[in-house]
């Protein structure tokens, strides 16, 4: 398990100059942005969701969904995002966004990500080159369903049975755990 510094665990990381948990590069389309050709802030999310779930994907897991021994399902929603925007990304540019640090809490997941420009084609090897665009802190929260459907009444209406609260905490499945302690210690090598 890879833990992250003091200062990172009160702010937004800094991104770390050494390699990435995992990167990967995304094509910025138009739907991505406004009408001058800028991403939406909000896209920032949507690319750093997609990394942690191609992430996922590589370790062979479902990014969405766990199911345990039991057959109950678990859920990952995100909980806190803190985010530092430092330059704009642009229209049919192509970005790199990257897992840079990851800490494994009882019930959560923080994910320190980063956005960088890649550097003109002939400087692509140099990653000291790379322009941070934009970093986060994300907390993933791990949860059950407790939403029950309840059998068919006999008019044919469905009724659903909602405990107090529709989710409850619950521990980082243990697969989901070895799988990213796994990555972060061979990254680490």
């Amino acid at each position: 398990m890879t833990k992250a510094n003091d200062k990172n665990s009160t702010s937004v990381s800094k991104p770390l100059t050494t390699t990435p948990l995992f990167a990967t590069n995304y094509k910025v389309y138009i739907n991505h942005t406004d009408a001058g050709g800028i991403v939406y802030h909000a896209n920032h999310l949507v690319f750093f969701e997609n990394c942690r779930r191609d992430w996922f994907t590589e370790l062979g897991l479902n990014g969405y969904f766990l199911e345990t021994n039991d057959g109950q399902i678990q859920h990952f929603v995100v909980t806190q995002a803190d985010l530092q925007y430092k330059r704009a990304i642009l229209l049919d540019e192509v970005i790199n966004v990257r897992i840079d640090n990851v800490e494994i809490k009882p019930a959560s997941i923080v994910f320190y990500q980063s956005i960088y420009r890649q550097p003109a084609q002939n400087d692509t090897a140099d990653n000291s080159k790379a322009i941070l665009l934009s970093s986060t802190k994300i907390v993933v929260a791990c949860v059950q369903n407790q939403i029950t459907p309840d059998a068919i009444d006999n008019d044919g209406s469905h009724k659903t049975n909602i405990n107090t609260a529709p989710m409850r905490p619950i521990r980082v499945p243990n697969k989901l755990r070895v799988a990213i302690e796994q990555a972060s210690s061979a990254a680490n090598k």
